[in-house]
């Protein structure tokens, strides 16, 4: 019989509020930003044994244990969301050790997970922010996050850990916050917005806002965009998993003659597993946080987020800095081209880099599947 989770529970730190409005990036600013947070192990008497994950594109602040409810959320906290999505990389043993650390995930500025958000109630109107909800930059992600440090009393970090986009956010606060990481980890990310990727995200915005359901942002109360919704989780999907795996997941997949997908019918069980997949990811997430956070996306600029004029200036800030940069040879999401490069170019900055390539069939998904290929080197750089 496995172990049993032990049970956790999402915190809340608010900053600013109607006299104090929150300065973005992009000039705008809300009146008070709610972050959601969780928190596992203990921290050490200097504070000094800290490690902040950022999460991927729609995962959430809940990233170990058991996590029955989170109140307030206007999105389905479903089965897909009760169980930490890097159980097996927290707790007492694992990578992430919790008898040695104190690990820390935030739900996004912008999220759906009880952070401040486009579902989150607009002080001024008494309704949600819906369109009105401001653009945002990942560095405002970042931004929100360093508040939240200062709050829990941190003012170094042992280590800032993120896969995917949550590898943006984690370089991001490397360079511009240098002084208060002592080592970084970097899973299947990037430092730069790859055209196919742009390409990719466009699809999936152009799919949101095309659905009649959209209303220009204001759905709310009702129903709002599920098949743009839907859409953009397929097209985004693919990019999660090998297509060998993908194939193989799919033999799996009853396909019910006659089943239809409006006037199509099903002629494939691929297509009726991305399609159930696609189904079970738009009740528990916001249409206009996937867009804003998807906006933040390919407005990544690292040197503009940092002042600088060039890349490699601004990756030199993070000289002498220890890093681990894992690259999945299977993954379609990041290429591994791209971590070689991000590798080459942080040595060439003066950063101490160490690229690791894991060997796996799963694609970019590897990170949350496979915690084995991962967790000795990541205890070597925490150790």
């Amino acid at each position: 019989m496995p172990e049993p989770r032990p049970e956790v529970s999402t915190r809340f730190f608010t900053y600013g509020g109607p006299h104090a409005p929150v300065a973005l990036r992009s000039g705008a600013s809300l009146p008070g930003v709610t972050l959601a947070f969780e928190t596992y192990g203990t921290l050490g008497p200097n504070a000094s044994n800290a490690v902040l994950v950022f999460h991927a594109m729609t995962g959430s602040q809940h990233a170990a244990g058991w996590n029955p409810s989170v109140p307030g959320l206007a999105v389905e906290w479903n089965d897909d969301c009760q169980s930490g999505w890097w159980d097996g990389f927290i707790g007492p043993g694992k990578a992430l050790d919790t008898e040695k650390y104190f690990v820390i995930c935030a739900n996004y500025l912008g999220g759906c997970y009880g952070s401040t958000g486009p579902s989150s109630i607009n002080p001024a109107t008494n309704a949600p922010f819906g369109a009105a909800f401001p653009r945002i930059e990942l560095a405002d992600i970042v931004d929100s996050q360093v508040r939240m440090l200062d709050h829990l009393g941190i003012e170094r970090l042992h280590a800032v850990c993120g896969a995917s986009i949550g590898g943006l956010l984690a370089l991001d606060f490397s360079v511009r916050h240098r002084a208060r990481v002592s080592s970084a980890i970097l899973i299947a990310s990037g430092m730069e917005v790859q055209v196919l990727q742009r390409l990719m995200n466009f699809e999936q915005i152009f799919a949101i806002e095309s659905d009649g359901g959209f209303l220009g942002g204001d759905y709310l109360p009702g129903p709002g965009p599920t098949r743009g919704l839907a859409l953009a989780r397929i097209i985004a999907h693919k990019t999660f998993i090998s297509f060998d795996t993908l194939g193989a997941r799919s033999r799996d997949e009853i396909l019910v003659p006659g089943d239809h997908f409006g006037a199509y019918p099903l002629t494939h069980p691929v297509e009726s597993y991305m399609l159930h997949q696609a189904n079970k990811f738009v009740p528990r997430f916001d249409a206009n946080s996937y867009l804003r956070i998807v906006e933040a996306w390919q407005r990544f600029d690292l040197p503009k987020s940092a002042g600088e004029g060039q890349l490699m200036s601004a990756l030199r800030r993070c000289a002498g800095l220890p890093m681990l940069v894992f690259s999945i040879a299977s993954d379609v999401c990041f290429y591994p081209e791209e971590q070689e490069r991000m590798a080459a170019c942080l040595a060439e900055a003066g950063a101490e880099v160490l690229l690791k390539r894991v060997e796996s069939a799963k694609g970019h998904d590897s990170f949350l599947l496979e915690p084995e290929l991962y967790e000795e080197d990541i205890r070597d750089l925490l150790g």
